[in-house]
């Protein structure tokens, strides 16, 4: 799939290396959508004003949005600001409200991502359509379904197509409200090349003061923007109050920030860099010809349990070399964590090797 990226979406977008989109995180009154994005404009990095009209909640009687009139206000917005304009949609009356307002770009929500019949019937409305769809990932840590979302809505025919990575569903404790997983997002970059991806350090963040160290290190894995929300007054915000900025923390935000680029330029630091990577690679090899002769010997281990009846799960084994090579890894300045990730992959490929060849015996 070829998409069309957002230097072609929009002639204000032109010469932009990174999309900054913000706004809150819904559009609560005119006034707090008017005054908050005419405090956004005053910074020049943010060409893109968000709002949620149509608010998808887990529970009834929550605040669920102002719904097709505070689309006016978007409008008022652009007229006023010179901002663009972006909202979600979550079904084909959304879309059909929203282009009727004339709203510069749609995205769609994680919510919405992972019902392929949502998607498919928001990309029917949007056939014949040229508009920018921003895509978030679904809320659980499923590629496929990602994907599945962009093809439906690129075979609509719309080409001017970009993902937001917005964090995932935590299975377990952390201190974000969506665990971040950079391996998804980059898996999805390594499928599409030419398709954008903006990361919304906001909902990956879940609060305010945790969403700057976000936006770096989104930055510093080259996505192509970020999506913030920000409120007037985020301590009266009716969704998602902890995580929103003001205007002012925004702006802060910003000019501190480490916009990189994709690629250096200088021939220096290009040779550099290639040096350090044919060290790299020389090193990957080995480690996999040391895996390799490391899973040779767990066949050999596995052929004569199989024949002395043993078990070949052996917990107090396995216990020592946790022990052994976490403790070996701490002397080498090696994460504990990152070390057992390690172990535990190398430990049941073993587990694989040893009851495949006791099952074909």
């Amino acid at each position: 799939m070829e998409f069309i990226g957002f230097n072609s979406w929009n002639e204000k977008l032109k010469n932009e290396q990174h999309l900054i989109i913000a706004g809150p995180c819904s559009a609560e009154t005119k006034e707090q959508v008017l005054n908050t994005a005419v405090k956004i404009a005053q910074n020049t990095k943010v060409k893109v004003f968000r709002a949620g009209v149509w608010k998808p909640r887990t529970n009834p009687g929550n605040f669920e949005g102002v719904g097709v009139e505070a689309l006016d206000w978007l409008i008022a917005v652009k007229n006023q600001t010179g901002l663009l304009t972006m909202v979600e949609v979550a079904t084909p009356e959304h879309v059909r409200a929203a282009l009727e307002k004339k709203v510069d770009f749609l995205w769609i929500g994680a919510r919405t991502t992972v019902n392929p019949f949502s998607v498919q019937a928001i990309a029917d409305e949007l056939k014949g359509v040229d508009i920018p769809v921003l895509i978030k990932n679904p809320i659980n840590p499923d590629l496929k379904l990602w994907i599945g979302a962009i093809q439906r809505i690129y075979k609509a025919g719309i080409k001017k197509i970009a993902a937001i990575h917005r964090g995932f569903f935590p299975f377990e404790e952390t201190k974000f409200r969506n665990i971040p997983k950079w391996e998804i997002m980059i898996e999805l970059k390594t499928t599409f090349p030419n398709l954008q991806i903006i990361t919304d350090p906001s909902h990956i963040a879940g609060k305010f003061d945790l969403v700057p160290d976000v936006a770096e290190m989104a930055l510093s894995m080259n996505v192509d923007g970020l999506m913030i929300e920000t409120h007037i007054n985020p301590k009266i915000a009716l969704s998602d109050a902890a995580q929103q900025l003001t205007p002012f923390q925004l702006k802060e935000l910003l000019d501190n920030l480490t916009f990189r680029q994709s690629k250096p330029e200088n021939a220096k630091i290009i040779d550099d860099l290639q040096q350090l990577r044919h060290s790299i690679d020389s090193i990957d090899f080995q480690l996999l010809e040391l895996l390799a002769k490391r899973m040779q010997i767990v066949e050999k281990i596995g052929f004569y349990k199989n024949l002395r009846k043993i078990s070949v799960f052996q917990v107090e084994r396995w216990k020592d070399i946790r022990e052994t090579r976490i403790q070996a890894g701490g002397d080498l300045n090696l994460d504990a964590d990152f070390v057992k990730k390690i172990l535990q992959l190398v430990h049941n490929e073993s587990i694989n090797v040893q009851t495949k060849k006791n099952i074909n015996k």
